[in-house]
Formats: structure tokens, sequence, C-alpha cells
């Protein structure tokens, strides 16, 4: 049995008002990446934070590396960084585009 199997069926066995906030968390796990409008121009960020991708993004470009994004984001994780660096490979127009837009 995989493992996201014996999550789902973990989850199944919660009672009902905690499946749906489970699962939300689930997902954020999964892919920490959010977009909201109103929130940091719409621009994609991290979880629930206000740290656009493009910033992470644009302080590693200037030659930041993990360690120290992390020092001083306390709230990120390495999978967290993981994810905007996948984000940034898929969405490289946009991010490149926002950080110029900041400069």
């Amino acid at each position: 049995m995989s493992n996201r199997t014996q999550l789902l069926e973990t989850i199944a066995t919660l009672p009902d008002d905690l499946i749906d906030p489970t699962l939300a968390y689930v997902q954020t796990l999964q892919n920490p990446i959010r977009s909201t409008p109103g929130i940091c121009g719409g621009h994609a960020r991290i979880r629930d934070t206000r740290i656009p991708v493009w910033t992470l993004v644009s302080y590693r470009q200037q030659g930041a590396p993990d360690e120290e994004l992390l020092a001083n984001y306390p709230g990120l994780t390495p999978t967290d960084l993981n994810a905007a660096w996948d984000y940034y490979q898929q969405n490289r127009d946009s991010i490149d585009r926002a950080i110029a837009e900041d400069e």
C-alpha cells in the first residue's frame, strides 16, 4: 500500500469536521506556493506568508545561499525554498518580470 493511500485512509477516519482542514493542510505541505489577489500584489508567495517567490529568487540571483534565506526568513523550510525554485523554473518569465518591476 502506498504512503498516499495510507494517508487518505487515515484522513477518512477523522471526524467529519476535521477532514477538510486536514486535506487543505496536506495540500499546503505538498505545494506551498499560493497566489491570492490582493496579497503581495497577487504574486506567487510561500504558503500563507507575505514572502513572494520573486523576492527569494532575486536574493538567490544576488548570491544568497539557501542557508542565508532560511536564517533571514525563519518561518521558511528547505521544502518551501525547493518549491520556490521549482515554481521559478516553471514560471521564469513572470518571476523575472516581477523582479524587473521592483528594481
